[in-house]
């Protein structure tokens, strides 16, 4: 298999096996204009299997998107075909506007002006409640 490099993009990389797709579509990556390349299961040392994507374009990942899929996963920044930065993610405490409810009852189903609001409330476990109604989150 053969990936190029890029000269000016992102790398998301030591995205936990399985999750890439997830992460592809939280940032609605199939929106913007470049290339993108999702590798699946790679062959890691330190994970065992790992998924990785690559951006070739200037783009600026939504940080608390990734933390909420894969907090372990590395941002990488290239330019001019080097690593120009990398950044490690964390777990947001509040997540905004990136998943819906799913409770039927909640007030953001029927009032559409809310914004989707879920907050960390286990970090052990990667749990998210939405704010209104305190349903686990889904995706």
């Amino acid at each position: 298999m053969n990936i190029d490099s890029i000269q000016n993009g992102v790398v998301i990389d030591h995205i936990k096996a399985g999750q890439g797709m997830k992460l592809y579509e939280l940032l609605h990556l199939d929106d913007i204009d470049a290339s993108v390349a999702i590798i699946k299961n790679v062959t890691s040392n330190k994970m065992g299997k790992k998924d990785i994507i690559k951006i070739d374009a200037d783009f600026e990942p939504d940080l608390d998107i990734i933390g909420f899929v894969d907090p372990d996963a590395t941002v990488n920044i290239i330019k001019d075909g080097v690593l120009a930065g990398k950044r490690s993610i964390e777990m947001p405490e509040i997540l905004e506007g990136v998943l819906k409810c799913k409770n039927p009852r909640c007030i953001t189903c029927c009032e559409q002006e809310l914004k989707q609001i879920f907050k960390l409330t286990d970090r052990e476990n990667k749990v998210y409640r939405c704010i209104y109604c305190e349903t686990k989150a889904q995706y």
